[in-house]
């Protein structure tokens, strides 16, 4: 066990904002509201999975919806804990702690507030090791864990708790919801014991955030390459470096979808770059042909800074460099991509492991 306090904040955000991969919401509203709780209640405990007891029950917490609506439709901090709580009541039993349901951005670090306001203990693992935008799009599912009960709650007060027959459906229905709620709704979920998280969470990704957020501190401070010294700490790729020529972004059934579109520079000159998302980037084409897709990760970061730029914050004029990542051997299985493949989110093209085609 160790203490997430405010100085641990700033590296777990922005290490968070490389594995969100462009998605997960706006870590700096989520690092805001951390912090605000830490300084009113508390720091929070992190425990591994192994330091809990089997039967200990786990309430991952998070945002649900498009991140383009929550640069200016905050959450208020009762939603979340009136989400959670409802899990609590509904099935009678005490929940020994939380956890994020996706390593990046605000779902990160939403949880820390959580637990720092209701005194209880968050865990170091989550259900993705990136972001992705639909509620079945975790490894609980893959193992056979129940999304539901879900609880979602909005800001005015209003709060929802749902069965599903399958995690499919719980998106289906949790989808529609959060668009009468604003496009934005706080959620818990996939009530789980310590003992099924151990075969299906991915473990220590609140720490790997942390490291990310160090290293790249320390590049900026060192005034190192900090595009070239993020690719090192996670072992990625860098797929291109350009200038954003284009973005087009819509939010569309409580979804930001779009496409960047960057003209190479450097050793990438002449070259265009298509990198389309849905709350997170999915997949990454240069002159047509893919090279990188879901579930690998892709991460945008200023050419010259290393900051992560999500979905939301693409312009026109940055110059970038875009990196990918290899993603959790989890999510290499046949039921992984199944869920998360590049096919099921409509592009005609199979899975490549992105080190096949940049090792």
């Amino acid at each position: 066990m160790r203490i997430i306090d405010e100085n641990v904040l700033e590296d777990l955000a922005l290490g968070a904002a490389v594995l969100g991969t462009g998605g997960g919401g706006d870590p700096y509203i989520g690092k805001l509201m951390a912090r605000e709780a830490i300084r009113q209640y508390g720091p929070v405990e992190l425990y591994t999975l192994d330091e809990l007891d089997d039967d200990d029950l786990i309430v991952p917490t998070a945002m649900m919806g498009a991140p383009t609506v929550m640069v200016e439709k905050m959450p208020n901090g009762g939603d979340i804990v009136n989400a959670f709580e409802s899990i609590g009541k509904y099935l009678g039993k005490p929940i020994k702690a939380t956890m994020s349901i996706e390593a990046g951005g605000l779902n990160s670090v939403v949880p820390i507030y959580l637990a720092a306001r209701l005194r209880v203990p968050m865990v170091d693992c989550d259900g993705m090791g990136r972001a992705f935008p639909e509620i079945q799009m975790v490894t609980h599912t893959i193992h056979g864990i129940s999304a539901t009960p879900f609880a979602m709650s909005d800001e005015r007060g209003n709060t929802v708790l749902m069965e599903t027959i399958n995690n499919n459906w719980t998106e289906t229905f949790a989808r529609s919801v959060t668009v009468n709620m604003g496009a934005m709704a706080m959620i818990a979920m996939y009530p789980a014991t310590a003992k099924e998280l151990k075969e299906a969470a991915i473990p220590n990704t609140i720490t790997l955030a942390e490291d990310i957020g160090k290293v790249i501190r320390r590049a900026r401070q060192e005034e190192d390459n900090p595009v070239e010294t993020i690719r090192e700490a996670v072992g990625g790729y860098l797929v291109f470096k350009g200038k954003i020529g284009d973005v087009e972004r819509r939010t569309e059934a409580g979804f930001a979808k779009g496409d960047a579109f960057m003209n190479g520079i450097d050793e990438y000159a002449g070259q265009q770059l298509q990198l389309s998302f849905q709350n997170e980037h999915l997949v990454a084409k240069i002159d047509g042909e893919y090279k990188v897709t879901v579930p690998d990760l892709i991460a945008v970061l200023d050419v010259d800074t290393g900051e992560p730029i999500t979905t939301e914050g693409l312009r026109y004029g940055f110059r970038v460099a875009v990196i990918a990542m290899p993603c959790t051997e989890k999510w290499r299985t046949e039921k992984g991509l199944e869920l998360v493949g590049p096919r099921y989110f409509g592009y005609d093209t199979d899975y490549t492991p992105v080190e096949e085609t940049y090792g």
